[in-house]
């Protein structure tokens, strides 16, 4: 999500709006709740998606090198 995408007034922006939204925005898998129910014993506190056509994200330890890899995957891409 980028700034101007919370700016926009659509049904579904909780930014802009009161409420919920009228339809759900997700619906997770069982694999997703599985894993949600039972987290992975892991050092890694942040991700950010690679931006390619893997759909592979970038996981890390500490905010400097999640920023770093938000640099790396994202603002150079523009």
């Amino acid at each position: 999500i980028r700034k101007a995408d919370l700016q926009r007034d659509t049904p579904y922006n909780t930014y802009t709006r009161t409420g919920l939204p009228p339809t759900p925005i997700a619906l997770p898998g069982r694999a997703a709740l599985q894993a949600a129910a039972n987290p992975a014993d892991s050092d890694y506190l942040y991700f950010v998606s690679r931006m390619d056509d893997t759909g592979r994200s970038q996981f890390s330890r500490t905010l400097d090198e999640h920023n770093a890899a938000v640099q790396k995957y994202i603002l150079k891409k523009k």
